[in-house]
């Protein structure tokens, strides 16, 4: 990593290393662009959902609710009381993951977990999260949260820590490349401990986690519906390819 002799020797001891701010990622050309289905399944992607049912696919969590209409799935409720997913049931550990989300409102925030588990006992949750981000001033859409765990990992505390706050450029771009009205493309690739995120063909997130102790080399695809007033929210056209 080059600029790591004049880090301190707290920043250098830091479990997540980013790589590169969000943007700024040389082009890859194993990520695809668009979530064409036919394109998608010509490469070699699977189709995670079939269009109408929600077949592959198992609630766990809060009260917030889900159901597929229009070729979608829509996350939904009022007065949802915990967060809560609707999680795939098999379980993934490299892959390059493609999706199309947008808010049909926003009153609620979301995410989409990734290489995620849940706890035994109250069955809670855990692991790294794709933000969807309902906050117009905030903008992290496709940034990394780690739910129920360690909090925000890109842009975060580590990122921070390391001399690259990237908070404000990374609200900049995404605020650049969301679309409110629209539906928007994310990309996530997990290669061992490397983590990558495109949001409508922008890069975003990509960092190592190297913290022993949390990193999480598998687990399954979570759709949230977070706790809280009111979430309606809808995802489509979800493809992966493991590598």
């Amino acid at each position: 990593m080059t600029g790591m002799k004049s880090l301190s020797p707290l920043a250098v001891l830091l479990p997540l290393l980013a790589t590169s701010l969000g943007g700024e990622t040389k082009k890859d050309s194993t990520v695809p662009a668009q979530a064409n289905p036919k394109a998608l399944s010509a490469a070699g992607f699977t189709a995670l959902f079939d269009g109408k049912t929600l077949k592959g696919w198992r609630k766990a969590g809060g009260t917030g609710k889900y159901k597929v209409e229009d070729g979608a799935i829509v996350g939904y409720g009022k007065n949802i009381r915990g967060n809560t997913f609707l999680c795939s049931e098999k379980s993934y550990r490299d892959f390059i993951f493609v999706f199309q989300f947008r808010f049909a409102d926003p009153s609620g925030n979301s995410g989409c977990q990734f290489r995620s588990q849940q706890r035994n006992g109250n069955g809670r949750v855990f692991g790294y999260q794709c933000e969807h981000d309902n906050n117009r001033n905030r903008s992290y859409t496709a940034g990394i949260y780690d739910e129920a765990r360690r909090g925000w990992l890109y842009p975060g505390k580590f990122t921070r820590e390391s001399g690259r706050d990237t908070g404000k450029e990374f609200t900049i771009r995404g605020q650049e490349s969301f679309k409110w009205d629209d539906w928007n493309t994310i990309v996530i690739k997990c290669h061992g401990k490397r983590i990558q995120t495109w949001l409508n063909g922008v890069a975003r997130a990509d960092f190592e986690d190297t913290d022993e102790k949390n990193f999480t080399p598998e687990g399954f695809i979570g759709l949230q519906v977070h706790g809280g007033k009111s979430a309606h929210v809808k995802w489509r056209r979800l493809y992966l390819k493991e590598l």
